[in-house]
């Protein structure tokens, strides 16, 4: 197992651990989603919004790129709204079909909100131009309008996945835009543009867990 992987395992056990210490402690049900300020996915609870803007500075930064409709998509579209972020590229043949599939299922939920959008950001932006992503979206039949596959400058994308998403967690976070990055990684970032959740898009369960966390956000 990588330490990449075990780094991200390690994390999901604290959460889960932290979360029932919570839950027992409180006995309150609508504990908040927590918070992830830093690459290592340290998970932090806050429970008064007040106390938010000063506990977790780091919010997703700046991005103008293209989606597979020729549109142009920035942070200002995803402001005050929540959104699921992943990268993939379309001639994947791993972990990126799998990733796409299950991401539909919660796309496919959530379709008729436009306040719940979907980024899917192009590692390979050199290859994936406009009429290319589009094709992808038709050939997965994926309807939702608020699911944008994205283009553009790779070293934009590379700097935004790695400092913004935290997309490879700490080991990723000191690569430069030179090195590949391909990740199983969705992020769940909420309308103030912080990051509430990571999920292994690999996984039914860790998806499942997404929509539930979504629904949860969306209560907030």
């Amino acid at each position: 197992m990588s330490m990449h992987r075990t780094v991200f395992l390690k994390n999901k056990f604290v959460f889960l651990i932290a979360s029932a210490l919570l839950f027992s402690c409180s006995g309150n049900r609508e504990e908040r989603l927590p918070y992830y300020n830093t690459p290592d996915f340290t998970p932090l609870f806050i429970q008064d919004p007040k106390q938010v803007a000063d506990s977790v500075p780091h919010q997703i930064g700046h991005f103008a790129l293209t989606d597979q409709n020729g549109k142009t998509i920035s942070e200002k579209d995803i402001e005050g709204k929540i959104h699921i972020a992943n990268f993939i590229f379309t001639s994947c043949g791993s972990i990126c079909p799998v990733m796409t599939k299950n991401l539909k299922e919660a796309s496919q939920i959530f379709a008729a909100d436009s306040d719940i959008v979907f980024l899917s950001f192009s590692v390979t932006p050199w290859i994936d131009d406009v009429a290319r992503l589009k094709a992808y979206q038709l050939q997965n039949c994926i309807s939702n309008p608020h699911w944008h596959f994205l283009t553009g400058n790779r070293a934009e994308i590379y700097q935004l996945a790695r400092t913004s998403y935290f997309a490879e967690e700490d080991l990723g976070f000191t690569k430069d835009s030179t090195e590949f990055l391909h990740t199983e990684h969705i992020l769940l970032v909420d309308p103030s543009k912080r990051i509430r959740g990571i999920y292994n898009g690999t996984l039914q369960l860790d998806v499942k867990q997404l929509i539930a966390d979504v629904r949860a956000l969306s209560e907030e």
